[in-house]
């Protein structure tokens, strides 16, 4: 695909910006494909170290990224904002949205009676501490029951914004940090817009796989980013025997942060193998977003103590601490029966959903993987055609590019939106896509 972007500039700063500029207003779409140094360098009459220079400028902030012999592209999710900052075009009329990620909204608990409780909180100044006593109190007895050492806790404005704080505070430009491969996109790009080289290890169905993080181990990585359960996008959950296998590999490398993320936490259908303190260095992050909703931005982190005080100290610094209210509203979600009981039935419900379309796939000879969480993976030769075939059918899935590094092709398809009734449907337009054939619109 050409471009037809003007990119002008003199100086490796003009061309990066005015690129830059490109990718803010949307004339640089993510995946679009740059000129080659030297064709670009003869085009403005500079040097190719120039360009070059210009073009290491954009690959150290997570703009662009080198895909081998794709060459030089706008990442998939660049970190700049602008009028096209969205990931995907919504969805048209009549297209069952499946690539979101988002937990089924109707599954949510309800929050005004817990906003009404807040109407009465104190207010408080600028002294204040950063963790509320009473949001404390209960991280540290769930993190007890589930085998995490509690000692040293703090609070983050969610899993990212924690990931994003452990990384600044213990790496820097260069360092390399290892990823699951496929593994969550936001995490991928936050990485290389920090600046840091990606290093990815496979996943199986019991998440990263000892080998791969031997080699990656092995490779000088400072941090190695590891999902507990519900892995974004393959569903995979770190067992007993694959916790025990990675805590040996991790022995000889005891320097190297590990960042773990249970994120589903409660919506999780399978016990938490953690591998909290198999280094020095160590964190574990529990998000409220998908059990409670995406708009609780917070996430409770305990860790060894000097990187919970580095968290701590850093956020002191910039945005002080997480909103208190905010604190208080988990806080009265953790310990309401009634919220505990609808959290029960949304995972329920998910792991019904999950289990029904896995169920269906294999009946039609298509295999995936989906064993936790709200994401199935499903093999494909050609991610662009399945896509779009699926989406011509009624069905809006992602593509595999998305998350992957140089794992093999795939789609992931999220469940939550996806009603009993259609599972079926869905399960037979994915099977003739696999096997080649353009599937017919199954839609309502």
């Amino acid at each position: 695909m050409a471009v037809h972007y003007q990119i002008v500039g003199a100086t490796a700063a003009e061309i990066s910006a005015s690129i830059e500029t490109g990718v803010r207003t949307g004339a640089l779409a993510p995946g679009t494909p740059l000129p080659p140094v030297r064709g670009l360098a003869d085009g403005l009459g500079v040097s190719a170290g120039t360009v070059a220079k210009a073009y290491q400028t954009l690959r150290s902030r997570g703009v662009i990224e080198t895909a081998g012999r794709n060459g030089t592209r706008v990442r998939p999710r660049p970190p700049v904002t602008g009028g096209r900052a969205a990931l995907v075009v919504p969805p048209p009329t009549g297209v069952l949205d499946l690539l979101s990620g988002e937990p089924d909204l109707r599954l949510l608990p309800p929050l005004g009676p817990h906003l009404r409780r807040l109407a009465e909180a104190d207010p408080v100044g600028y002294n204040h501490d950063g963790m509320h006593p009473e949001l404390a109190e209960s991280a540290v007895a769930r993190f007890a029951a589930d085998g995490v050492d509690a000692t040293h806790v703090t609070v983050t404005s969610g899993a990212l914004g924690g990931i994003d704080r452990l990384l600044a505070a213990h790496l820097r430009p260069g360092d390399k940090v290892a990823v699951e491969d496929p593994g969550w996109a936001h995490v991928i790009d936050l990485v290389a817009a920090q600046g840091l080289e990606i290093v990815g290890v496979p996943v199986d169905d019991e998440g990263p796989t000892p080998s791969g993080t031997d080699l990656a181990l092995a490779a000088g990585v400072q941090a190695f980013i590891v999902t507990s359960r519900a892995h974004n996008p393959t569903g995979a959950a770190v067992t007993r025997r694959r916790a025990a296998d990675l805590r040996r590999v991790l022995a000889d490398h005891p320097d190297v942060l590990l960042i773990e993320d249970d994120h589903s936490a409660e919506l999780s259908t399978v016990p938490l193998h953690t591998l909290a303190k198999a280094t020095r260095n160590w964190a574990f992050l529990r998000s409220a977003s998908k059990p409670y909703g995406p708009d609780l931005r917070l996430a409770v982190l305990a860790g060894d103590e000097a990187t919970i005080a580095r968290v701590a100290g850093r956020m002191r610094l910039g945005s002080g601490w997480v909103s208190t209210l905010l604190q208080r509203m988990v806080a009265g979600l953790w310990s309401d029966p009634a919220v505990a009981e609808r959290v029960g039935t949304a995972r329920d419900s998910y792991e019904r959903r999950r289990g029904a379309l896995r169920a269906a796939l294999d009946a039609h000879g298509v295999p995936s993987q989906g064993r936790t969480g709200i994401n199935i993976w499903v093999p494909v030769r050609d991610e662009t055609s399945a896509v779009t075939a699926l989406r011509d059918a009624g069905y809006a899935v992602g593509p595999g590019s998305l998350y992957r590094i140089s794992a093999p092709a795939g789609i992931r398809i999220t469940i939550s939106r996806l009603d009993e009734d259609r599972i079926e449907p869905l399960a037979a337009a994915v099977a003739q896509v696999v096997r080649g054939a353009p599937p017919r619109s199954f839609s309502a």
